[in-house]
């Protein structure tokens, strides 16, 4: 079993630029597609963006796309998700997590979370 640990979230004016981390623990983070998730209060969850384990194939979703990228590093265990442009309705609880395919918009096992707030 995979354990995923995010972080890199904080308090950003809109406009500007964060990076999130997910580290994996285990030795099969390579075979896994990796996917980022938000949840903002009051709302449920949402597919971000995903990447293949390979780290060959991204797909997003329209509401990040061109502003966001997920990025990989299977020597590192650790799958990065670099947030441009940020706005302040991409305030949310970010998660990552593991996929059985990039293309999924669904997760299996998760991380705790960490907190992004963009401010107006």
């Amino acid at each position: 079993q995979v354990q995923l640990v995010e972080s890199g979230g904080g308090l950003v004016q809109a406009g500007g630029s964060l990076r999130l981390s997910c580290a994996a623990s285990g030795r099969t983070f390579s075979s896994y597609a990796m996917g980022w998730f938000r949840q903002a209060p009051g709302k449920e969850r949402e597919f971000v963006g995903a990447i293949s384990s390979s780290g060959s194939n991204t797909y997003y979703a329209n509401s990040v796309k061109g502003r966001f990228t997920i990025s990989r590093d299977n020597a590192k265990n650790t799958v990065y998700l670099q947030m441009n442009s940020l706005k302040p309705e991409d305030t949310a609880i970010y998660y990552c997590a593991t996929m059985t395919s990039y293309l999924s918009r669904r997760g299996d096992a998760w991380g705790q979370g960490t907190q992004v707030t963009v401010s107006s």
